[in-house]
């Protein structure tokens, strides 16, 4: 059998935004010849099938419906407390081994045709699944500097933590961000970051990749990933001169009415008398265009890193709440509110797992 090169298993924006990063720092001669993989498990990707294959970059590109283990009741009576370690873990094994099962009938693609298999958030079920089938993978950071700020692998596995590695890399029960079997290594950001390293961590700075793809090839971001550029540019040239201008950078946090008033608190103390531009989070379902009248709201689905694409697209300060702002160049001035500011909305339990392990 004749091996494909790569396959890229993305579940957001962001994730597809890195795979194409990835293939622009290769030769010509070694692009066209990889697989995207979208999964719709929590992203509707609207148009992006269509233009990464126009762009020429993938040999093809598939939509993945991957499941939750909620959809599983099978699976899901292997997921309650059982009040007891041992039993516990009992119970684990199970429920790891029908959860990888359970994808089978939607897996879009014969995994063992490939070279190399990339996946970005191998906690989802694919991960799960790769290791029921005992394929090979290389697992890649979810976001920038992900397990910097949240350490899921050992925050979902605090208490006997050691004891389960040991189970991870046996196989018996999965753990993912390079803690599984079958994972060869992890791509992160910046290991000198990281409090718990692993042996098998590589680091893949993201902005090296960004500064390594070739001028002429940067027009395929704005293909892939941008719909209207003139019309946001347009947003910005109608902003009152010599007026301050303010992006926002919303995050799926909290209910639905503690996010508008965290907005309108974000609104009041970073951008007082400014023109203020809401960019809002692909999975935030806030009505920013009805609640914020006031302010520019940001239409499409894109990473925010591509308005780095953009040379006349400049703002004088950004604004996150839980989003990582390093990769910005578009802006003057870059604030991340993080932990300190979300205490002021919820349990600081909820969002300070790292302080938890």
């Amino acid at each position: 059998m004749i091996m494909k090169d790569r396959i890229y298993v993305c579940h957001t924006f962001y994730h597809a935004y890195i795979a194409t990063v990835k293939e622009l720092n290769l030769p010509e001669s070694q692009r066209g010849k990889a697989t995207l993989v979208l999964s719709t498990m929590s992203n509707d990707f609207g148009s992006l099938r269509e233009k990464a294959l126009k762009s020429g970059l993938f040999e093809d590109v598939l939509m993945f419906d991957e499941k939750e283990d909620i959809c599983f009741p099978e699976v899901m009576k292997y997921h309650a407390d059982k009040g007891n370690t041992f039993l516990n873990l009992l119970q684990r094994i199970r429920y790891t081994k029908l959860l990888g099962k359970a994808q089978e009938e939607n897996i879009p693609v014969d995994f063992k045709e490939y070279k190399d298999i990339y996946v970005f958030c191998d906690s989802d079920p694919i991960g799960y699944y790769l290791n029921y089938k005992k394929i090979r993978y290389h697992a890649v950071e979810d976001g920038l500097d992900t397990i910097k700020y949240c350490d899921d692998a050992r925050y979902g596995n605090r208490g006997h933590f050691k004891l389960k590695a040991f189970m991870a890399k046996l196989n018996l029960i999965f753990i993912e961000n390079g803690y599984s079997k079958y994972c060869i290594d992890m791509e992160v950001n910046d290991i000198s970051a990281l409090k718990y390293k692993l042996p098998n961590y590589v680091e893949a700075p993201r902005e090296k990749l960004f500064k390594g793809i070739p001028d002429k090839d940067r027009h395929y971001l704005m293909d892939i990933f941008m719909d209207d550029p003139e019309t946001l540019l347009g947003q910005l040239r109608n902003i009152e001169p010599g007026k301050k201008k303010v992006m926002i950078l919303s995050d799926p946090v909290c209910d639905y009415e503690t996010r508008k008033k965290m907005m309108r608190d974000i609104i009041n103390e970073y951008a007082k008398d400014a023109s203020v531009m809401i960019k809002p989070h692909p999975r935030d379902v806030v009505d920013y265009k009805n609640e914020f009248r006031d302010c520019i709201i940001i239409k499409g689905r894109f990473p925010m890193e591509i308005l780095n694409e953009i040379p006349e697209f400049k703002v004088d300060r950004v604004v996150s709440i839980l989003t990582v702002v390093d990769a910005i160049g578009f802006a003057d001035e870059r604030i991340f509110l993080g932990a300190d500011f979300m205490d002021r909305y919820e349990d600081p339990a909820i969002h300070r797992q790292n302080e938890v392990i």
